[in-house]
């Protein structure tokens, strides 16, 4: 048993820290963990980890792989039976999985349980019909349209500038984005920090645009992304690292503290994300009507922004897509959001809530909720 302490240690551990996920209430986890624990953990991790000039994940996946080969070695390097020898490896490999679930919801993931965004925002997301969702991408394509037109040294050829240069743009979201929490009560301790992966589609060619990893404290984009998508990625990852796990909320939180700015170039790319969710998700029920929409309607200059992030994920095709898609979704719904992947979409109905709230958006019939 002493043998196998660290097992019995990590297993333990593991296995209270789901049970608490499991019983401990939303008001709990906000008031307890959101919003005292976890702001603490927050400046700790950045306090250790914050001067590393690169990615701690090109360490960890060192670390990791450097663990998995000296488990490798030490289960198979000794003359005991075969037998012995794999029950051995899949022990320590346990071990190594309890610790990882344990760190998970402790540096992070009890924040999938915490209140919904809506309740702090005292708004009502609604089921939409298509024709609420018709009147809100037109009434976004006007703003899309507007604020393109503003933008600096703008033309009918695609729109390549950021708001500030790549090396930059997480200093510079970064004050946007807690303007925007702190305004709406939710807590900014720490610096997030969100670095750019390289070899570029490092993440595009498993259909991720970003990721946050609880057990580095930090977010992740691909360098692969085009100049109007990178902001609003960096903004969606920044939200996860000050406590927002929820998918559709922290692409609702990149989208106001965008369009709430004071820069127009951050304000459009910001309305520019929200309009291809609008699109996307509309052209699902009337194909046809969008392709009239899209010809007849959309400016030149939005429809060769439009393309030039096409293009540029094209660069990137997805491996093995069904199968990332497939795990994804399973993790999603583990974690309590039932929809899965569809969570990503969750954005229209808050922002549409958000909008009506402040008399920004149009009348929403509410019948014949939209539904795949």
């Amino acid at each position: 048993m002493m043998r196998h302490r660290s097992t019995v240690v990590w297993t333990a551990l593991a296995g209270i820290a789901i049970l608490l996920r499991i019983v401990a209430s939303e008001a709990t986890i906000e008031q307890v963990y959101s919003r005292t624990l976890f702001p603490t953990l927050r400046l700790g991790i950045d306090w250790l980890f914050g001067w590393l000039p690169f990615a701690w994940v090109y360490v960890l996946v060192i670390v990791l792989v450097g663990i998995g080969l000296r488990n490798l070695v030490r289960a198979f390097r000794t003359k005991k039976p075969f037998g012995q020898r794999l029950v051995t490896w899949l022990r320590r490999t346990w071990t190594l999985l309890c610790a990882a679930v344990f760190l998970f919801l402790v540096l992070w993931g009890y924040n999938y349980g915490r209140l919904p965004l809506e309740t702090q925002f005292d708004i009502e997301p609604a089921a939409m019909s298509v024709d609420d969702l018709e009147a809100e991408l037109r009434t976004i394509t006007d703003e899309l349209v507007r604020r393109r037109a503003v933008l600096p040294g703008v033309t009918d050829s695609a729109y390549l500038r950021l708001p500030a240069p790549r090396s930059e743009l997480t200093d510079f979201l970064r004050p946007h984005l807690e303007r925007t929490l702190a305004r709406h009560g939710y807590p900014t301790a720490g610096e997030v920090r969100v670095r750019q992966l390289q070899p570029k589609g490092v993440l595009l060619r498993i259909s991720t645009a970003g990721v946050y990893l609880p057990w580095t404290g930090e977010g992740h984009v691909d360098a692969g992304l085009h100049e109007l998508q990178l902001p609003f990625v960096t903004l969606h990852e920044m939200s996860h690292g000050y406590g927002i796990a929820d998918e559709g909320s922290c692409n609702f939180m990149a989208y106001l503290a965008g369009t709430e700015s004071d820069d127009p170039i951050l304000e459009y790319v910001a309305t520019f994300s929200y309009w291809r969710y609008l699109a996307s998700s509309y052209r699902r029920y009337r194909a046809e009507t969008y392709g009239d929409f899209y010809q007849e309607e959309l400016p030149i200059g939005v429809k060769s922004d439009l393309r030039a992030v096409y293009a540029e994920m094209e660069k990137y095709p997805d491996i093995l897509p069904e199968f990332r898609d497939l795990a994804y979704d399973s993790y999603l719904k583990v974690q309590g959001i039932d929809e899965g992947l569809k969570n990503y979409s969750r954005i229209i109905m808050l922002a549409t809530a958000y909008r009506k709230s402040r008399g920004l958006a149009p009348h929403l019939q509410n019948v014949d909720g939209v539904e795949d």
